[in-house]
Order: structure tokens, then C-alpha cells, then sequence
């Protein structure tokens, strides 16, 4: 009899050692769902973080981008640098000084403001931009250099600070210009975009998923205004120049 009851005892705690390690196994794997739900909500939380920026520059943006022939008037033009090759404006630069040209032949600006990087001796955006506009139709008296336009943010406050351009005309690549108006509205030029086609190789994909990043500093530079890495004193290039047009 007593055989009898510790068999069945024992048959009882080995069923509970097997619904132990059931449950341990159960327990274990709803830690593994839940670990893999709070991965999942972190990346969604992390992209819709990222993604932020990029849509606080498309809504900034979104009513101030026109085609060349829907621009409005405006005295100023200006033109972002988008590198050199062998001195030349590369074909994405070439697109968006047709753009200025075309603009300043059919009345809707008076001066071309073109700002890039020259900080090397043998790396000059500005006057390789300025030889071009003025093989494409534009007086050289109309056209103004920034030299120190090293990125959209120190061009836009130079403009306004430096050059005095209170509105303007902004010409970029498409995926570029959302971000350019948006820090230029920050810096206080009221602006309007004008965004060239190009076709989408490579370049262009690099371009448009460099901007989800390059939209994060645009967002830091427009909540705590940094000064451009050179500010230098006011020039009167643009005013010079639409004073000439009114003699």
C-alpha cells in the first residue's frame, strides 16, 4: 500500500517538474516576445524621430516651392554651390545656374547672388559659378560672390547679414531645396524656392538620402542660431548692384 502511494506521489511530482518546465519555457519565450516588441517599438521610435526634421523642412517649405515660371519677383536670386570638376561646375551646379539665368533674363530677379566654398586657394566655387552666368547671358555686374557659403545654413545668414538680402529666390535640386527655404526663412530672408530636375542616378539618390541626416543639423541650426563658421563685415556687392540698374 505505502508502495503504491509513493509511486503515485512520485508520478505527481514528476508531472509538476514537467509542468515547471513548461511554465519556465512559456515565461521564457513570452520574455522573448516581449523583448522583441519593445526592439521593435524602439526603431520605430527611433525612425519616426529621424524622420522629424526632414518633415518640419518639407512642411516649412511646402507653399514657397514654384517652377522657374511660376517664381515670383524678387530682386534677389541665389544660387548654392554643388561642387567643382576641374574648376567646371558639376552638371547638378550647371542646372541650377541655368535656372538663375533663365530667372534674371525674363525679369523675375536683378542680381544672382551665388555663395559656395572657397576655403582652398584651388577650390573655388563662386568664380567658377560666376564665369558660368556670364557665358549663359548674365552681366557680371549683376552677379555677387560669397566666398564663405560652406553650407546652407552659413549662406542663408550671410546673406541676410552680410549681403542684406531680405527676400530672395532660392535655387537648389529638388531634394535640397526644402531644407535650403526652411533655413533660410529661420535666418529671416523671406523665401521661395525653386527646385531643377535632374535625372535620378546615383548622385541624386545620395542627394535625397544624405538630406533625412543633413535635415537633423538644419533643425539644430534653426532652434539655437549659430554664427557662420566666417561672418566677416557687411559688403554692399547686392546693394551696389541694384543701385547700377537704377541709374
Amino acid at each position: 500500500m505505502r508502495a503504491a502511494v509513493r509511486g503515485r506521489l512520485g508520478a505527481v511530482r514528476d508531472r509538476l517538474k514537467t509542468v515547471r518546465a513548461w511554465l519556465k519555457t512559456v515565461r521564457a519565450r513570452l520574455k522573448t516576445v516581449r523583448a522583441r516588441r519593445r526592439a521593435v517599438r524602439a526603431v520605430m521610435a527611433g525612425c519616426v524621430l529621424a524622420l522629424l526634421p526632414s518633415a518640419w523642412t518639407h512642411a516649412a517649405a511646402a507653399d514657397r516651392l514654384r517652377t522657374t515660371a511660376e517664381a515670383p519677383a524678387a530682386e534677389v536670386a541665389v544660387v548654392f554651390g554643388a561642387g567643382l570638376w576641374n574648376g567646371r561646375p558639376t552638371p547638378y551646379l550647371a542646372n541650377r545656374l541655368d535656372a538663375a539665368a533663365e530667372l534674371y533674363r525674363t525679369g523675375k530677379v536683378k542680381v544672382v547672388l551665388v555663395t559656395g566654398d572657397n576655403s582652398r586657394t584651388e577650390y573655388d566655387e563662386p568664380d567658377a559659378m560666376r564665369t558660368y552666368l556670364t557665358a549663359h547671358g548674365v552681366p557680371g555686374k549683376q552677379i555677387v560672390s560669397d566666398f564663405a557659403g560652406f553650407d546652407t545654413w552659413d549662406s542663408c545668414v550671410r546673406a541676410r547679414e552680410i549681403f542684406g538680402v531680405h527676400r530672395a529666390v532660392l535655387i537648389s535640386q529638388g531634394f535640397h531645396i526644402h531644407r535650403a527655404v526652411a533655413l533660410c526663412q529661420a535666418a529671416g530672408v523671406e523665401s521661395y524656392g525653386v527646385g531643377v530636375d535632374d535625372a535620378h542616378d546615383a548622385t541624386w539618390y545620395y542627394g535625397g538620402a544624405r538630406e533625412v541626416f543633413a535635415a537633423g543639423k538644419a533643425a539644430l541650426d534653426a532652434a539655437l542660431k549659430p554664427e557662420p563658421r566666417f561672418m566677416g563685415p557687411k559688403e554692399e556687392g547686392v546693394s551696389r548692384a541694384l543701385a547700377a540698374l537704377a541709374d
